[in-house]
């Protein structure tokens, strides 16, 4: 099931960018996530999608999503400037970012290819 992150669950799970100027994985397992709104038609569209990765990647990754309007601060140190923008999260090295509404295979060659996770 995906997670939604506030600032406060973001720089503990995630990336502490208050504590940490190079990028630091906090996680336990590979994530994506999801920077959103409720307005945005390509949004909802891809949110069964990353419903769908998640049961199907239960225990492997996590998908969170980020409420852009609520969440400004976070968008911003990510440089968000269109949604769906979706950050892919290794558990080492560095993060890549993924813009659109991508087709669920295209999601899953990132999750395989950026993430190193299987089903």
């Amino acid at each position: 099931m995906t997670e939604l992150l506030t600032k406060e669950t973001f720089l503990e799970k995630v990336f502490n960018y208050e504590k940490n100027k190079e990028w630091t994985f906090e996680g336990d397992l590979p994530c994506i996530i999801d920077f959103y709104a409720d307005w945005c038609g390509p949004c909802k569209a891809i949110a069964p999608v990353l419903e769908q990765l998640s049961d199907e990647y239960e225990g492997k990754i996590n998908i969170y999503k980020i409420d852009t309007e609520k969440e400004q601060e976070l968008a911003a140190a990510f440089a968000i400037r269109s949604i769906p923008s979706m950050l892919f999260c290794p558990k080492e090295g560095q993060p890549q970012m993924a813009q659109g509404a991508l087709p669920k295979q295209q999601l899953e060659e990132l999750i395989k290819d950026v993430l190193k996770a299987a089903k």
